[in-house]
């Protein structure tokens, strides 16, 4: 199994392409697997023959994994750059081509030995009447490793022990009666969002908005060939904001401000159970003219989770626009490896003061909201923050 991305620990197998005694080529398709970020192939390493599989399909395996065996002869594999000694034990087998015996891999010499995958985190149905664990014995923790649970599974644990403790009986007891409900297994992207956001919450994280008037990047965005959604607007502002100071997007690491070394932005596309975060490079540098066609390739990608390795990871901070979904106001939390979330809420014609007309006019008005980690900025710097991002949407031919 190859390192398919930056902090994939492991993939499910979802499709097997080519069958033991096939021939395939060098880089050619032969798996199908699921990340939690995306759907991708794992290629073959050199020409040959297809010997097994050590895989099953819906079985998920980490970075590092066998997945299955090729028949393949020394010069393909020394094509490849491949060390076939190393891959001992290995059996030679005689074969004669133009007279002369030439050694050849075996696939069935090897057997291969099966690694398994534990899940990080499970959802769990909880009372929400319960005050939850506030002190696990290391006995406890002990037993939720073994289950490959997290503190926050028994959030709503009501503890029979001193000071409302949760004891290992009310662990039991709460264990026995969520196996009498209904249950589902919990989908890989559904499993990496819970623990990133998991992972967030353990930061002091704050929210501030401003509403913003959207009439000049609507009238910007109806004269446009190709029309830009309302997100991209914000995260080009973004960029451009970031580019003239980067420190609130910089990550508290000990007691030092770790500054971005590029303005690469992310932006939130709804896929199915879950939410996948494609990136933009450079955004700071490229107009909004030639990011247009790119953001819509890659929100299509996002949603067949089909988003290329280049288009994830990596990013300083992160685009919602929840409006989308006819919210108003809302409070994003940012990725654990981010600083920054802006969120964009959805348009409602409202009465504005026009000072030059002496009256209220209608406007098309929405409120954005800035979410940041509070070690790193503070109430003041995130709303000069968000009233820069204001100005600069006031001004979309300039993006």
């Amino acid at each position: 199994m190859p390192q398919l991305g930056e902090s994939i620990a492991e993939a499910t197998i979802v499709n097997i392409m080519v069958q033991p005694g096939e021939t395939v080529g060098p880089d050619q398709d032969v798996l199908e697997v699921e990340t939690n970020k995306a759907v991708m192939t794992v290629t073959s390493p050199c020409g040959g023959t297809m010997g097994s599989w050590a895989v099953e399909v819906q079985q998920s395996y980490p970075v590092g994994a066998v997945l299955g065996y090729l028949n393949a002869t020394p010069e393909e594999a020394a094509r490849a750059g491949l060390d076939t000694p190393s891959l001992a034990p290995v059996a030679a087998e005689s074969q004669e081509t133009n007279g002369h015996a030439e050694p050849s891999v075996s696939a069935e010499s090897v057997t291969p030995k099966k690694e398994t995958v534990k899940p990080t985190v499970r959802g769990l149905p909880v009372p929400a009447h319960a005050a939850g664990a506030s002190y696990l014995s290391p006995r406890m923790r002990a037993r939720m490793a073994e289950l490959g649970l997290h503190a926050a599974d028994l959030a709503g644990v009501a503890g029979s022990g001193a000071a409302g403790r949760v004891t290992i009986e009310d662990f039991e007891k709460f264990i026995s009666q969520i196996e009498q409900n209904k249950m589902s297994p919990a989908s890989t992207m559904r499993v990496a969002v819970a623990d990133a956001m998991r992972r967030s919450w353990t930061r002091p994280l704050a929210t501030v908005a401003l509403p913003i008037n959207l009439d000049p990047v609507l009238a910007h965005r109806r004269a446009q060939a190709v029309k830009p959604g309302p997100a991209l607007y914000a995260l080009r502002a973004l960029a451009m904001a970031l580019a003239e100071n980067s420190a609130p997007a910089g990550r508290l690491v000990g007691n030092r401000i770790v500054h971005p070394r590029a303005i690469d932005v992310g932006f939130a596309v709804e896929a199915e159970d879950g939410v996948l975060v494609p990136v933009m490079r450079a955004v700071d540098t490229i107009p909004l003219v030639e990011l247009t066609p790119k953001y819509n390739e890659l929100v299509e990608q996002a949603r067949l989770r089909r988003l290329p390795p280049t288009a994830t990871g990596g990013s300083i901070a992160t685009v919602t626009n929840f409006g989308t979904f006819g919210l108003t106001w809302a409070t994003p939390i940012p990725l654990p490896e981010q600083t920054l979330v802006l969120g964009l809420g959805a348009g409602r014609i409202q009465p504005s003061w026009d000072a030059k007309a002496g009256a209220f006019v209608p406007v098309m008005e929405a409120n954005m909201t800035l979410s940041f980690d509070h070690r790193v900025l503070d109430g003041g710097g995130a709303g000069r923050m968000l009233a820069r991002i204001a100005a600069l949407l006031a001004e979309p031919e300039k993006l």
